[in-house]
């Protein structure tokens, strides 16, 4: 039994013989592929969908047998959910209440509500509900009698050689345009912030269109630290763009609070969706029918922080495994650690002797708050603290990566990216009412990025050397040169003065402590005391509680 609900309208249907094969999604040759799926699938099973390429999610049933599989692509752009139905059988659906429509149970999981307050979202494979699942980039959910989760994709890291600069240059130039030229059809502009990727996004639509300028959408904030209309202007007007730009303000977070907790399934924690939403809403209200998103690049030729941090931490371990743990670590454990001159040191080492990738959760917010001093004696005993870290080394194992940075662009591949982003992103722009696509997660340019040596990608401490290497005659230097910013939200600097939102945040922490999950000394102190010392830090912590409730409230969970 099936059921498919789409967030884009590109449906296709192939019949061959007791086969039947659904794709939804882009490209325009779905039709073909649909096709050519159903063909196969009898022969290949799962394998078949190695020929799948684009975004898409589907399912290809056998009639005959009452087998068959649901499947999304490789970097899941759009989630996809399933369950096994009281009576048998498989249901999925790109939205959970079909599910539930069918007769699957809205049990929570207790355990995803941990996972939520660890992540900020519900990783897949688990969801907020105990009998539904949703599927990891480059996997299917297989049918026979029993539902089984396979993965017929992965990434695949080349870590050694090199190339010549100037062929890799000119092949990813060429790469980039032939992305933005795929889904640059119809009334299509861009986000951008002004970063490396949504201006790379820019100026090849720019090229893609020729004398059409590109049309760009832009957001600001009345903030000191979190406005990048700057850049975003520097982007617009090197690559001759017809700009558009919105200033968000306390008012409109008051009015998308809800209407974003209503737009997820499952708790979601990401401040910058609303940014996000009013960006999309300002393109559907100039008339396009798409935007493109910068989304990946960060993930693919890497350019967060931390993989310069732990590429950093793990030259530690370099030395002899004799003199770190008989001469270092006992030295830096006596007295002398205590030297002025040593503290720093004593400070790496014990950061770089935790293993990874734990070693990258030393700033999660709740495990430095400490969970038993957040979270009631009650729900803790029904949660399983190691899980967040054990699903954190699941895919940092499952990898297909042997060096440190490959490993971890291959966990935030799936974690960041394809459990965060790419579901910020997507839904936002669906409930605004317009499209969006990814060019730089086209499945080109990520065998591209899989392909480069991790010393092209991180330089020393230089993130993405390689990618602003390649583009330096193409982008502004600005853009280059600027500190990474993102969509980021001042939510707690403006909770601390805005009437409207203080409100709004009040009343849902009051309903929050209500359902005993939350110590009740912890949202006391947040109130009264942290998010007016710490408006940034601690306004997260906020945000995330007040969307947890918001998303109790609009689901109907009057407990749990």
């Amino acid at each position: 039994m099936v059921a498919v609900h789409s967030l884009f309208q590109n449906v296709q249907i192939a019949d061959e013989k007791n086969v039947t094969a659904v794709l939804v999604g882009r490209p325009r040759d779905r039709e073909r592929q649909a096709s050519i799926l159903a063909r196969d699938y009898i022969a290949k099973g799962q394998d078949a969908l190695q020929m799948l390429h684009g975004s898409y999610v589907g399912a290809v049933l056998d009639l005959s047998s009452g087998k068959g599989c649901a499947f999304v692509d490789r970097v899941a752009t759009w989630p996809l959910y399933y369950a096994v139905l009281p009576r048998g059988g498989l249901a999925f659906s790109t939205r959970m209440d079909v599910l539930h429509q069918m007769g699957v149970s809205r049990k929570l999981r207790f355990q995803a509500l941990y996972d939520y307050l660890y992540f900020h979202v519900v990783p897949a494979p688990q969801t907020v509900y105990e009998e539904v699942s949703s599927l990891r980039p480059g996997r299917a959910a297989v049918y026979r009698n029993i539902v089984e989760e396979l993965r017929y994709w992965r990434l695949v890291y080349q870590e050694d050689g090199g190339g010549d600069f100037g062929a890799l240059k000119d092949e990813l130039l060429a790469l980039l345009e032939k992305a933005v030229g795929r889904v640059a059809d119809g009334r299509v502009g861009a986000f951008l912030s002004g970063g490396t990727d949504s201006s790379t996004v820019t100026g090849m639509l720019g090229r893609v269109h020729g004398q059409q300028p590109p049309r760009t959408f832009s957001i600001g904030f009345d903030e000191p630290g979190y406005d990048e209309l700057d850049f975003a202007r520097t982007s617009a007007a090197c690559f001759g763009a017809e700009p558009h730009e919105y200033k968000v303000t306390p008012a409109d977070i008051v009015e998308a609070i809800p209407l974003i907790a209503r737009a997820y399934e499952q708790p979601f924690g990401n401040s910058s969706a609303v940014p996000t939403y009013f960006c999309a809403r300002m393109a559907a209200d100039a008339g396009m029918e798409r935007l493109l998103a910068g989304d990946g690049g960060d993930e693919l030729f890497a350019g967060n922080t931390r993989y310069a941090k732990q590429h950093m931490l793990q030259a530690y371990h370099r030395l002899p495994e004799g003199g770190r743990r008989g001469l270092v670590e006992p030295l830096l454990a006596s007295f002398l650690g205590e030297l002025p001159g040593l503290r720093k040191v004593r400070s790496y080492v014990n950061q770089a002797r935790i293993p990874m990738p734990e070693r990258m959760e030393t700033y999660n917010l709740l495990e430095r708050l400490g969970p038993e001093s957040v979270l009631t004696e009650d729900f803790l005993s029904q949660v399983d603290r190691r899980h967040p870290l054990q699903v954190l080394s699941a895919a940092y194992g499952d990898s297909n990566a042997d060096t440190l940075l490959n490993r971890m662009l291959a966990l935030d591949y799936q974690i960041t990216l394809a459990d965060n982003d790419l579901q910020k992103v997507s839904r936002m722009c669906a409930m605004a009412g317009v499209e969006v696509a990814y060019p730089l997660l086209d499945d080109e340019i990520v065998a591209f990025s899989a392909k480069l040596p991790p010393g092209m990608k991180l330089k020393g401490r230089k993130l993405r050397w390689f990618f602003k290497s390649a583009l330096s005659d193409f982008l502004p230097q600005q853009v280059l040169t600027k500190e990474k910013q993102g969509f980021g939200l001042p939510f707690g600097p403006w909770m601390n003065r805005h009437a409207g939102l203080a409100e709004m945040v009040g009343d849902s922490l009051s309903d929050l402590r209500k359902r005993r999950l939350v110590r009740n000394e912890v949202i006391d102190r947040l109130t009264n005391d942290l998010v007016s010392d710490h408006p940034g830090y601690y306004g997260t912590l906020v945000w995330v509680l007040v969307m947890l409730e918001q998303w109790f409230v609009v689901n109907g969970q009057e407990s749990f």
